[in-house]
């Protein structure tokens, strides 16, 4: 596969949520070919799953890969562990330290997953949806940690030592905030009833409204002044 082919195709992580959803809406809009990957690690919201599949249809992706790693294994995070999930925090408290939610070197393991599927799917570019704004304060959502992971990768790979093919870890949101983000959805057309944000959904799928994702979800529909499909509020 020639340089010019490798260019046009993307591998996009997709976790089901706003921020994948909408990094996964830019790259279709700037014309690559959509690769998904998403990631069944033993998180407790596992239906993010079946929201992933469900976007990555609706956006046309060349393929959607589920992979199966249990990170439950390891521990250390409220996502995977018998860690309660925070709940009601001020605007204030999720802005302060790195919380319980933080699963350890997550963004590592799903780059390093992604590489490997660019490399073999001829992908000169990867998609990820860090945000260095409004996020919940985890180190791997970082520019300085994207350049370096972006380094590391054109020179532990094929592609990047023997056939002098650079891989981009591409990052459209990470200087937006997240009713930016949410704005700019809408403008390519997102259909934000597809995704779910919650860390600790209700048994019936629905968010709790209360975790650090559902008000950080809630604060940025609010300040875009749009509606919110899933929890039915502006």
């Amino acid at each position: 596969m020639d340089k010019s082919e490798r260019d046009k195709n993307a591998v996009v992580l997709l976790s089901g949520g706003i921020d994948s959803t909408t990094t996964m809406a830019i790259a279709r809009s700037q014309g690559y070919n959509l690769y998904a990957l998403s990631f069944r690690y033993g998180q407790k919201n596992t239906i993010e799953i079946d929201s992933a599949k469900n976007i990555a249809s609706a956006f046309g992706a060349k393929e959607h890969l589920v992979l199966d790693i249990d990170l439950r294994t390891i521990g250390g995070s409220a996502l995977t562990d018998q860690i309660p999930v925070p709940k009601g925090r001020s605007n204030k408290e999720i802005s302060k330290g790195i919380p319980v939610t933080y699963v350890p070197a997550r963004n590592t393991i799903f780059l390093s997953f992604a590489l490997a599927v660019a490399e073999t799917r001829g992908a000169s570019n990867i998609f990820i949806g860090v945000n260095a704004i409004d996020f919940s304060g985890y180190p791997d959502c970082r520019a300085k940690y994207i350049q370096a992971f972006e380094d590391m990768a054109n020179l532990a790979t094929k592609a990047g030592t023997e056939e002098k093919i650079r891989i981009k870890i591409r990052t459209p949101l990470i200087q937006m905030t997240k009713a930016e983000i949410i704005r700019k959805g809408y403008e390519l057309g997102v259909d934000y009833g597809l995704t779910i944000s919650c860390y600790d959904p209700m048994p019936d799928g629905a968010p709790c409204g209360m975790c650090d994702s559902c008000l950080i979800r809630a604060k940025g529909f609010e300040e875009a002044g749009l509606y919110d499909p899933v929890s039915k509020t502006v």
